[in-house]
């Protein structure tokens, strides 16, 4: 929503007009132009009621401008943004390849898979330390002693690395390690854990939850945006769907094209998640590549019979260099480049606590 002032507005209405709007708890931005000034209000603008701020002295017009998701939307930001995570370019004309193991199960396989995928042509490297999962019983990750492997890992082969982290009270044990930080499905709507991740400046990858409409992906980035972090990455990785023999989730591919429209965040596609199939896998990714995504996140395991995670999905890794010889060979029929600009700064593993 923004308020437009009267041509002969006084400093005394224009500061009457900022209490009313922060009076609610809403925040004031002014615009000086030459002939008008405008004050546009950010937060819920169901706080504020629309006529009383029309009765408001000095004030001409109030209209309601944005989508509940101010920060995150088109309008505020007409062009794309480009997100950048240690030298790899996310957005833009620059594609992503994010590949890895569901999780860190210890230092050989780590390694072994971080060099097949960095061979294969992938540019970040993915690994979880902290797993979510819906049995207590089953893995839930090394915690520190993963990221302290996933580091060493993708030092050794000069790729930054992305991690979910699970709970606001590791936001910075998790920031340490990793050079971007992951927002998993089943926490998407975890607002604490959304204005933790905010106030780092390390870039967010942001999945799209199981049941989340577009609009509810949008303002959970809102939450993250709005604590000072513009660095979000948005992902689809399916919805819940009701044919579960067939695939995993349901590849809503169409969210990729929508929120193109609607956002200026970069979006990737995790086929892995959206199916749960290696032979799906590929077909979505390309489709995905083709409906305008900014990058594409792979699950890859050279033992997938022996992953303690999620190793049925997974591509193994002569499986994932064909399929990223076929994202290139699309990627290029759209102007997109899936080189990084430059080498990842990050070359040492960081002290341990």
């Amino acid at each position: 929503m923004i308020v437009i002032l009267e041509p002969n507005v006084t400093e005394t209405q224009i500061q009457n007009v900022v209490d009313r709007i922060q009076a609610v708890g809403l925040s004031a931005h002014l615009s000086r132009g030459t002939y008008r000034t405008i004050v546009g209000i950010i937060g819920d603008e169901e706080k504020i009621q629309f006529e009383p701020l029309l009765a408001l002295p000095g004030v001409s017009e109030v209209i309601p401008v944005l989508p509940p998701y101010k920060l995150a939307s088109r309008e505020a930001h007409p062009r794309g943004s480009i997100v950048e995570v240690a030298g790899v370019k996310i957005g833009g004309d620059h594609l992503a390849l994010i590949a890895g193991p569901c999780a860190v199960e210890n230092e050989d396989q780590m390694h072994r898979i971080a060099q097949a995928v960095k061979q294969a042509g992938a540019h970040i490297l993915r690994g979880g330390a902290f797993k979510p999962r819906t049995s207590p019983y089953a893995f839930q990750g090394l915690e520190e002693e993963g990221l302290k492997i996933l580091r060493a890992a993708g030092d050794a082969q000069h790729m930054p690395v992305v991690t979910e982290v699970t709970d606001p009270r590791c936001v910075g044990l998790v920031d340490e390690y990793a050079d971007m930080l992951q927002v998993g499905a089943r926490n998407m709507q975890n607002f604490v854990l959304l204005k933790e991740v905010g106030k780092v400046q390390k870039p967010v990858l942001l999945k799209r939850g199981m049941s989340a409409t577009v609009t509810d992906l949008l303002m959970s980035a809102e939450y993250i945006l709005s604590q000072g972090n513009s660095r979000v990455v948005l992902c689809e990785r399916g919805v819940r769907g009701f044919d579960t023999k067939i695939a995993r989730n349901l590849f809503d591919v169409a969210t990729v094209a929508a929120v193109k429209q609607l956002s200026h965040l970069p979006i990737i596609v995790d086929p892995s998640h959206a199916t749960g199939q290696p032979a799906l896998v590929p077909h979505c990714a390309l489709a995905g590549v083709a409906a305008g995504a900014d990058g594409v996140h792979i699950e890859v395991h050279d033992r997938p019979e022996e992953a303690k995670s999620d190793g049925a999905q997974a591509l193994l890794p002569l499986q994932f260099a064909a399929l990223v010889t076929q994202i290139r060979q699309l990627a290029e029929l759209f102007g997109k480049t899936l080189t990084p600009t430059e080498e990842s700064n990050r070359a040492t593993t960081p002290d341990c606590r």
